[in-house]
């Protein structure tokens, strides 16, 4: 569900980063108040976790479209909203920045779809309702599947409300919300599942990260959980990306229903170009894979269509450049994350 600057008006784009930068803000100053030390690590483990789970999409039966799960809800069951929110920022920037996923202009929007609806809206209103006092495992996957449902839904419509707010006439509002929705409920009822199985998996070795008590960042099996989701992220951005569906995903099928295109046209402002450059400039490893050398010479503008067709439409798409594009990536969100986590612990410390 990234995004791209084609989608929104600088205007709308603006707006969403300043609101962005004020919940980054918000939950930073939230975090020095109430931060429980042990979880730092657990932010940037967690953040390159993932970043490793939204590289693989899954296909959605019967549809021709794919999803991957969103994160939030997982991130703020584990770290709690504000933490939550800062390593889904970190996770995005990454993304944007590094892998051309999802544009700069937009990246306020997809923060905001992708981390302000899980962690401030269905985290407190939706799962700790559920679950109240009594930590039950029954409890505990029913309320993390209906939150991840939910904070995709919202997130989904989110995007429909930016995009008419940026008049984007190739995306009537009636039309567009109309398959926006329904894709996103199959997607975001994959990603329940997934995220109940993270969390109960986790809840069995440390139930104290879950309940929010005290976590003692030394014990064996905090250790163990690190190490786990550490392996997990390597094995997952490093081997199982190359698994990822070849079907678009459920912003692009929305939009290709619509509009009857995946990608649209970029507007002629000057800004659009600008942040385009940038990101060529910043995005090494674009769509995570090597950056392409340019072919030369009428050999290469003869290849047959038949060969490139097969060649895009092989599965599993083994690729060394989408092996280090997961693991590094995984690295950079770890390093942020971690990076976001000791800022505030220091500010603790001076304010203290």
């Amino acid at each position: 569900m990234h995004m791209a600057d084609a989608l929104i008006s600088p205007a709308v784009g603006g707006t969403m980063i300043a609101a962005t930068a004020g919940l980054i803000g918000y939950s930073s100053k939230k975090l020095n108040e109430e931060m429980d030390d042990s979880r730092i690590p657990l932010m940037g483990v967690m953040g390159a976790f993932i970043f490793a789970g939204q590289m693989i999409n899954f296909t959605i039966p019967a549809t021709g479209s794919s999803g991957h799960i969103g994160g939030g809800i997982l991130l703020a069951i584990l770290l709690g909203p504000y933490a939550a929110f800062l390593t889904i920022a970190s996770v995005l920037v990454v993304q944007a920045l590094f892998f051309a996923d999802g544009g700069l202009l937009a990246l306020g929007c997809n923060i905001f779809n992708m981390g302000f609806f899980p962690c401030f809206i269905v985290y407190p209103l939706v799962f700790k309702k559920i679950m109240g006092s009594s930590f039950t495992k029954g409890r505990l996957f029913a309320a993390t599947t209906l939150s991840a449902i939910l904070g995709l839904q919202l997130g989904a419509f989110c995007v429909v409300l930016q995009t008419l707010a940026s008049g984007v006439s190739e995306l009537p509002f009636a039309t567009f919300v109309l398959l926006m929705q329904p894709i996103h409920l199959a997607i975001g009822l994959v990603e329940g599942l997934a995220s109940a199985a993270v969390v109960l998996f986790i809840y069995n070795m440390q139930p104290e990260i879950i309940d929010g008590s005290k976590v003692s960042a030394g014990a064996p099996s905090f250790k163990k959980v690190l190490v786990s989701l550490v392996v997990l992220a390597v094995i997952t951005g490093g081997l199982f990306s190359w698994f990822a569906s070849a079907f678009p995903d459920g912003l692009e099928w929305s939009m290709f229903k619509t509009a009857g295109v995946e990608e649209l046209e970029k507007p002629k402002s000057p800004i659009y170009g600008i942040l385009e450059s940038i990101q060529e400039k910043t995005a090494f490893l674009p769509d995570y894979d090597f950056k392409a050398e340019p072919e030369a010479g009428p050999a290469a503008a003869e290849e047959p269509a038949a060969a490139a067709a097969e060649e895009e439409a092989s599965w599993p798409a083994v690729s060394p450049g989408t092996s280090v594009s997961g693991i590094l990536g995984g690295a950079f969100t770890l390093i942020i994350a971690l990076l976001f986590g000791f800022a505030v612990r220091k500010r603790k410390v001076v304010d203290s």
